[in-house]
């Protein structure tokens, strides 16, 4: 089958390049690009077309491939198998290009893959050692409030303290001042009895000192009220 389609084949080149050749410089390429075309379609390679080439050339006269127009025709003729080992070479070199890229990835994602792993164990090593933790927080945490009512209570209980202290200072720094108070008004009864009525000036200052007493208590007492009143 192959053969018999190389034979077509060549002779369907050297029908057209005799054409070619007798038709002068005004001759078209295009039967040879045709050919070129089919030469892939059923898979020759150029080295096919260069004996096929020199074949037609020994079926035709010396004298008509002088001019270098059937050595046009052959590479007109060969153009789209080189295009196809090009599009191979490039396509090879794709290839290889995605090839390295997917090797690339491929160690990249092994070592992602890794990471992964060790991170699945450090997680789940962290949970274990909560799990351990967890009755141990709970307890903490019991104790913790505890902790928190005690000082609570403590604190209610000092503050009791200080606020019963203040009003028993409040108390005996009155009866302190008040008996103090008291003996000096005493003792002004005492001069102004023993002085009788020998100066006027002195009974004058002894009235004036007595007032003043008087208002220091009223003062003194007052003030006790006012420091005996609930904060």
């Amino acid at each position: 089958m192959m053969k018999r389609k190389l034979n077509a084949m060549s002779q369907q080149y050297v029908t057209a390049l005799k054409k070619h050749l007798e038709q002068g410089s005004e001759a078209s390429l295009k039967p040879a690009g045709g050919l070129g075309r089919r030469a892939v379609a059923i898979g020759l390679e150029t080295l096919d077309v260069a004996r096929m080439h020199e074949r037609a050339l020994a079926r035709l006269e010396a004298s008509s491939r002088s001019d270098g127009r059937a050595e046009v025709f052959f590479t007109e003729t060969i153009a789209p198998i080189e295009k196809t080992h090009r599009a191979a070479l490039e396509a090879d070199a794709r290839f290889s290009k995605l090839n390295k890229a997917l090797g690339r990835r491929t160690m990249n994602l092994a070592v992602s893959n890794r990471s992964l792993k060790k991170g699945i164990a450090r997680r789940k090593n962290v949970e274990q050692a909560l799990k351990k933790s967890e009755g141990h927080s709970k307890k903490l945490l019991n104790e913790s409030l505890e902790l928190q009512k005690h000082l609570q209570r403590l604190t209610h209980r000092l503050l009791s303290a200080q606020e019963d202290q203040r009003k028993k200072s409040s108390h005996d720094l009155q009866d302190e001042i008040a008996q103090t108070l008291l003996g000096i008004n005493v003792r002004l009864l005492t001069l102004k009895a023993e002085t009788g009525l020998h100066t006027d000036g002195f009974q004058k200052q002894i009235a004036s000192t007595k007032r003043l007493v008087d208002k220091s208590v009223k003062s003194i007492k007052r003030f006790a009220r006012e420091f005996d009143k609930p904060s």
